[in-house]
């Protein structure tokens, strides 16, 4: 009987990416800000990261299946600065429930701001800050042995001025982690759902994201590899653009320090120069972190550019109860 429910949840898992794939979309989204980082360890690592195995609950937020690798009991904070007088905010908490099953929840929330509300003749009439709320549920059950499937279902929020827009989603992942070779593959796609609201009236498709990862620690180093390929329903740009490479340097089992690169965003954030033609990232598309894993207390930062006005930090606190 577990054997047939293990099938049936992995079938309904590939019939709905399979479907995906199938009916991809490459029209403008609204909410994106949920392609923004959650994880400051997977934005280091180039900020798509879906298959590094650690007890690191944020990492669930982009595949719903690395829940199963968090402690019981688990409480984490996060913060990023986006932009000038913009940040995202995040919370989640874990709960193991038995050997297989485990579930959390998360939310996120990004305000933009005070920004000064103006009449359609200019006339300043007060300030209002536009904001995105994420709230989620999530769920990852071991399906065979080094398989685990996980869900997540969303509901979104987001607000500027007088008006608003609501939606809910669902985020899919499975994972698969060989521990002997120190192996992790996984396939997640993230904002499959629609708008319950939506500014003026305007209904705009999610921002879809299909992405495939894989990371392997290089045999007696310190050393461990990540390879994703993200935005797999869009193909309007080149195929090495939809990779993020990083780097992690296990210093120890409790410290790390990574690298990455986003081919994507290295390439939409490049500036040409006028004067002489010359282009450049001025950085964008690199990042960088480290981070600390004891038995309870664990903490994690990164740096990135995620906006051509600024540079952004983040951090991820957590604690085991």
């Amino acid at each position: 009987m577990k054997s047939l429910f293990n099938k049936h949840i992995i079938s309904l898992l590939v019939l709905c990416l399979s479907t995906l794939m199938t009916s991809a979309q490459e029209s403008q989204s609204v909410y994106n800000h949920l392609q923004l980082p959650t994880s400051a360890h997977g934005a280091a690592l180039g900020g798509e990261n879906i298959s590094i195995i650690e007890d690191d609950a944020s990492l669930a937020l982009s595949n719903p299946a690395l829940l199963s690798s968090v402690s019981h009991m688990t409480v984490g904070l996060g913060y990023m600065n986006y932009m000038s007088g913009a940040g995202l905010f995040s919370a989640n908490y874990t709960h193991v429930i038995n050997d297989k099953a485990t579930i959390g929840g998360a939310a996120t929330y990004l305000s933009y701001g005070s920004m000064t509300e103006r009449d359609a003749y200019g006339a300043e009439m007060g300030t209002f800050t536009p904001s995105d709320l994420n709230i989620e549920g999530i769920f990852s059950y071991t399906l065979a042995k080094n398989l685990v499937g996980g869900i997540a279902a969303k509901f979104l929020y987001s607000k500027i001025g007088h008006y608003n827009s609501s939606a809910l989603a669902v985020d899919l992942g499975l994972n698969y982690y060989q521990p002997t070779l120190d192996f992790s593959a996984s396939i997640a796609v993230k904002n499959l759902g629609g708008q319950l609201s939506a500014f003026n009236d305007e209904y705009e498709p999610l921002p879809i994201n299909l992405s495939i990862g894989f990371s392997q620690r290089i045999h007696k180093t310190p050393l461990r590899v990540s390879l994703t390929f993200a935005d797999l329903t869009h193909w309007d740009y080149s195929f090495l653009q939809h990779a993020c490479i990083g780097l992690d340097v296990i210093i120890i089992p409790q410290f790390y320090i990574a690298g990455g690169v986003n081919l994507k965003r290295m390439q939409y954030m490049k500036v040409t120069n006028v004067a002489d033609g010359e282009s450049s990232t001025h950085g964008a598309g690199w990042s960088v972190g480290c981070g600390l894993t004891l038995d309870r207390f664990k903490a994690h930062f990164s740096y990135g550019k995620y906006h051509m006005a600024s540079q952004s930090l983040m951090f991820n606190l957590a604690y085991s109860l």
